[in-house]
């Protein structure tokens, strides 16, 4: 829970803290980078960690990885430019990626699927309580101190993590010599990375008919049937496809790219939308949002523990996504005006719905495959989640950048902008700047704002949608009882099988 805490709170805690940095070290043109470089490298690395330690083993894989985001933590602290800080954070994010993984990874381990809701539940309340309480801490960080100790303050806590795994993580493993797919991880990284940066550069850096933009898309769709190619070839695919032939693993995989997708575009523009049209300071636009936070954790800590009692879960995604679903819609109704109470209660709303079906994703995709393909199925699931989110923030950013581009205009006097000193991107940088606009001026800014943050939520409601109709095709088979299939002991011939008793 330590090391998922560690990775959760890096994906949102500069969500409050980004437009302070960017004050401090310029380059505003590469504002989304730092986020990103983080949800990029931490994606395309979830399925490597768990074939790596598929055969090589969890517990070294989890202190490489804490040792990883440790380093990349300590020297985004002391960036001192943008470019070496977004670099940093890729590094950062190669650390969280296996951290995700390999916590999820672990449990399946050593709880067998029918007790496993309980701990999972505690894992993924763990991971949306840090997720969204992240604005918050950044929020305090940025008005209390400098904004160097977002980063510096994963030192400590990585330090107790790293210790603990170290004195209490014994888990049994076999060391085999095996082939690591690193052509395979690469067409990944490829791949996914020229369809990511398709979405965060078109509309903005390139217009979206650019010939660098379609080439973007083309060329990681090519990357993207490349490797799909190379896995049905190879002998060790770091991505299986016969994973795929499972129908509740499809679905479970499915279900965490497009909770991740709309859960994210939630996280990361409630903050903007409270900085800058309700005008609370960053520390209290991360205050406010604390209800999503409780909604997450006893959604996915109450499901997690009924579902060990009965050995039921199908329910869980179909209720928790109709949750979800409206949950969203009602976010879509937030207006300047609208009683803070309400907002709280459209929040909790969403986050019981999220909480109730992330966890259950990750339990049944491990109940359901072969226990040599247990780290590597975690994974994946970590995998499309994450995925979702980088595709989701990405994908919500330029809708709310074509907004804002579309809307100012009309709602700002022609050349009031930079009568006062310049750009849009540099005023929403600094929501105190608005408020010190001309009347006239600073209406029209929060105006513009406020449509395109209500774009961005009208947008969330179809993935959450779509994913309430998927939940009914996820079938419900028993939860094993056991930690993992029966195995024969190598050089005896004797079967084995780990049970809880």
């Amino acid at each position: 829970m330590t090391g998922l805490l560690l990775a959760a709170l890096d994906q949102t805690i500069l969500a409050t803290a980004l437009p302070r940095i960017v004050g401090e070290l310029g380059g505003l043109e590469y504002y989304s980078w730092v986020v990103t470089a983080y949800l990029l490298s931490s994606t395309v690395s979830t399925p490597l960690y768990g074939r790596i330690s598929d055969l090589y083993g969890r517990r070294i894989m989890v202190q490489v990885a804490i040792l990883i985001f440790l380093v990349g933590s300590l020297l985004a602290g002391i960036a001192q430019g943008m470019i070496p800080l977004i670099f940093f954070r890729a590094i950062q994010g190669v650390g969280a990626g296996g951290l995700m993984a390999m916590t999820f990874a672990v449990v399946g381990d050593i709880v067998a699927p029918r007790q496993r809701g309980r701990y999972i539940g505690l894992l993924a309340g763990t991971w949306a309580f840090a997720s969204v309480i992240g604005p918050l801490i950044g929020g305090f960080i940025v008005d209390n101190m400098s904004w160097r100790w977002v980063f510096l303050i994963n030192l400590p806590i990585g330090a107790i993590a790293f210790f603990v795994t170290s004195s209490v993580l014994h888990l049994p493993h076999v060391r085999r010599s095996h082939r690591i797919d690193v052509e395979g991880a690469m067409l990944l990284v490829a791949s996914t990375s020229c369809l990511l940066l398709s979405l965060v550069w078109g509309g903005t850096a390139y217009p979206w008919s650019s010939a660098v933009i379609s080439g973007l898309v083309l060329s990681g769709i090519l990357l993207l049937i490349v490797f799909l190619i190379w896995e049905s070839r190879v002998a060790e695919p770091i991505l299986p496809l016969r994973l795929f032939r499972d129908q509740i693993f499809s679905v479970s995989s499915a279900l965490g790219f497009l909770t991740g997708c709309a859960l994210f575009g939630s996280v990361i523009f409630l903050p903007l939308f409270l900085q800058v049209v309700t005008g609370v300071s960053a520390t209290s636009s991360g205050l406010l949002i604390l209800p999503l936070t409780a909604g997450v954790v006893i959604g996915s800590i109450s499901s997690g523990r009924i579902i060990s009692r009965t050995g039921k879960y199908r329910m869980w995604p179909i209720g928790g996504l109709a949750f979800a679903a409206v949950g969203t819609f009602l976010l879509t109704l937030m207006q300047a005006e609208t009683p803070l109470l309400y907002v709280s209660l459209y929040m909790i709303i969403l986050g019981l719905g999220v909480g109730a079906t992330m966890q259950v994703t990750v339990l049944v995709a491990q109940n359901t495959v072969e226990h040599r393909d247990l780290g590597i199925a975690t994974s994946v699931i970590q995998f499309f989640r994450q995925m979702g989110g980088a595709f989701g923030t990405a994908a919500f950013g330029a809708i709310m950048n074509y907004r804002l581009a579309t809307d100012l205009p009309n709602q700002v006097p022609a050349g009031a902008l930079s009568g006062v000193g310049g750009e849009i991107s540099e005023l929403l940088s600094s929501p105190a700047a608005i408020r010190a606009l001309p009347p006239d001026v600073a209406v029209g800014v929060t105006t513009s704002v406020e449509m395109a943050v209500h774009e961005v939520f009208v947008w969330c409601v179809p993935p959450m949608v779509l994913g309430f109709v998927l939940s009914w095709f996820l079938r419900e088979i028993p939860l094993r009882e056991t930690i993992g299939a029966a195995s024969l002991v190598e050089g005896t011939g004797e079967v084995v099988e780990t049970r809880i008793d």
